[in-house]
């Protein structure tokens, strides 16, 4: 079974767009995203073209603010508490990655934790971490929802992580972990890789090399989310973490690049920034 990420996406985003539709008679307005890219990274520029897209699909109000990349650390900042304060912005996010003359970190410490949409700010992973109700981050509540509309069962089964990063590997981690799963994390320096993958019943790979997990590391029957998003070395298409040709026969359910994690993403954006505007309403 291949679970399409776009067509998940594009069943709940139809779900938004009828709630969303009633927030003009109900609270006024509707939901308010605001994107900040700076410089002109073609990676980025594509991912923000998207979420403005998916915004106009649920009916969120979508502001794409562009800047050079000389822009300052300073000026950004301002910019960031600027939006803070605009009681008209519900959410606001800043494409990553930034020049190397900016602390990605302090930009994002910067914005708002009730406007955080990204679930990136300290406080919001530190509530993810204690159980606290925060904003989760997109691409790993993306990944569980995914799993859930497969019916995999995650109570009990063993899921093995590749990758630990802040955005997907540590995050994931936890929710796979809340979701009653026996989780194992890996990384580049985990000794016998193969030996720990092979348990897996549910393997999700974040570590972006190009087919980086081959057939021999995956056990038959098991439930593969590949993350990455990479360039074949051989044919210059988009492919992911995971060898897709050789893993689809052994495993039970696989995700496809394209068309798999990301569309699941930029979907759970849009959720967090209703949340986020609904959050906001209620206490108002």
């Amino acid at each position: 079974m291949i679970i399409s990420g776009k067509e998940l996406s594009a069943k709940l985003k139809a779900e938004m767009a009828e709630q969303v539709a009633t927030f003009p008679a109900r609270y006024g307005r509707v939901p308010h995203l605001v994107v900040i890219l700076v410089g002109d990274d073609p990676g980025s520029v594509s991912y923000v073209k998207g979420k403005a897209k998916a915004s106009e699909e649920v009916g969120i109000r979508n502001t794409t603010i562009r800047r050079p990349d000389t822009i300052s650390e300073e000026e950004l900042l301002g910019m960031i508490a600027e939006l803070n304060a605009d009681d008209g912005v519900d959410g606001i996010l800043v494409q990553l990655p930034l020049p190397k003359h900016i602390d990605e970190d302090k930009v994002i410490a910067a914005i708002d934790k009730s406007k955080d949409v990204d679930g990136f700010h300290p406080l919001n992973v530190a509530a993810l971490w204690q159980k606290q109700p925060c904003t989760l981050p997109c691409t790993p509540k993306g990944i569980i929802k995914m799993l859930k509309s497969a019916g995999v069962v995650l109570q009990g089964s063993e899921a093995v992580v590749i990758g630990r990063s802040n955005i997907v590997g540590l995050p994931v981690s936890k929710l796979l972990l809340d979701e009653n799963a026996t989780v194992t994390m890996t990384h580049s320096r985990t000794k016998n890789l193969g030996e720990v993958t092979r348990r897996a019943d549910i393997l999700v790979v974040a570590i972006g090399r190009p087919k980086f997990v081959t057939a021999d590391m995956v056990k038959d029957g098991a439930v593969v989310i590949d993350v990455g998003v990479n360039r074949d070395p051989e044919t210059g298409k988009l492919c992911g973490d995971v060898d897709f040709a050789a893993i689809e026969p052994k495993a039970s359910v696989i995700t496809p690049v394209p068309g798999g994690v990301g569309p699941m993403t930029i979907c759970c954006l849009m959720e967090n920034t209703i949340e986020c505007f609904l959050h906001r309403v209620k206490q108002a």
